[in-house]
């Protein structure tokens, strides 16, 4: 997917923006009128090439912003051992009737903590109380149902 360093730029800002026509004109193509310029950047964004670049851009983004599961667990487990701070507003008298409100940083809640241990257990099934049984099992059928037509 070749794409000139016009339609780069246009790609890129349109995927900043999400306007296509302040995209095209960003870009550095030059037209004489607003119309002209919605008509060729939705022209533009038909492109194969361009369309192409544009999903592929997204799908990166995306990729980017989205916790994968190892992220998640060493966080879970940052918490769980108190190594995560928090900021709260702590009031502060400073005499004669005043206070003034001051932003501290500690460490995050037993509560928090705990939570963070058990979905870490429900993660390793740490806390099943079931237990699985596997193998087959040999079934007999034993048809000891009589039919008595004579009833």
């Amino acid at each position: 997917m070749k794409l000139t360093p016009k339609q780069q730029r246009f790609c890129d800002y349109y995927i900043e923006t999400g306007n296509a026509t302040e995209s095209y004109l960003k870009a550095g193509y030059k037209v004489k009128t607003d119309g002209a310029a919605r008509a060729n950047a939705s022209r533009l964004l038909t492109n194969a090439n361009v369309k192409s670049y544009i999903n592929e851009r997204l799908k990166e983004l995306e990729d980017a912003r989205i916790a994968k599961a190892e992220e998640v667990l060493k966080h879970l487990t940052a918490a769980m051992r108190g190594e995560i701070e928090e900021e709260v507003v702590v009031v502060v008298g400073i005499g004669e009737g005043e206070s003034r409100a001051r932003i501290v940083k500690k460490q995050i809640s037993a509560k928090d903590r705990i939570k963070a241990a058990e979905l870490l257990g429900k993660r390793y099934s740490l806390f099943t109380d079931r237990i699985d049984v596997g193998g087959t099992v040999g079934v007999t059928i034993i048809d000891d149902i009589s039919c008595d037509e004579d009833e």
